[in-house]
């Protein structure tokens, strides 16, 4: 079960989860910084990654093509690293049912 972390969200985040979710990555570390949401889209597609986002672009895309990938929707405001590390901890078992879930596309955390 992989997370790739977008853009607008900490690249410390994959380390925080690295035992919760191995193989985790933020999308600097695969050389996706400053592309495209259909990039990131396909990329995580291709390479079996669930994205984790704040950003609504990634709702909607959701929304039109469904999955793969699925989606992580982060629907908080503005935050420190650790209050989404806190979140994502506290649904740890939310994601991983999620993941092995074949209907879901997104699942959205506040």
């Amino acid at each position: 079960m992989k997370l790739l972390f977008d853009e607008n969200l900490s690249p410390k985040l994959p380390q925080s989860f690295s035992i919760q979710f191995p193989s985790s990555m933020h999308v600097r570390e695969c050389g996706l910084r400053g592309f495209s949401d259909e990039t990131i889209w396909e990329y995580a597609r291709d390479h079996d990654f669930t994205i984790v986002s704040k950003d609504s672009d990634f709702y909607q895309r959701s929304v039109l093509y469904g999955h793969p990938p699925k989606l992580v929707w982060l629907r908080i405001g503005n935050c420190t690293r650790t209050e989404l590390v806190t979140l994502i901890d506290k649904s740890q078992e939310e994601i991983r049912r999620f993941i092995t879930e074949p209907m879901e596309s997104v699942l959205v955390l506040d």
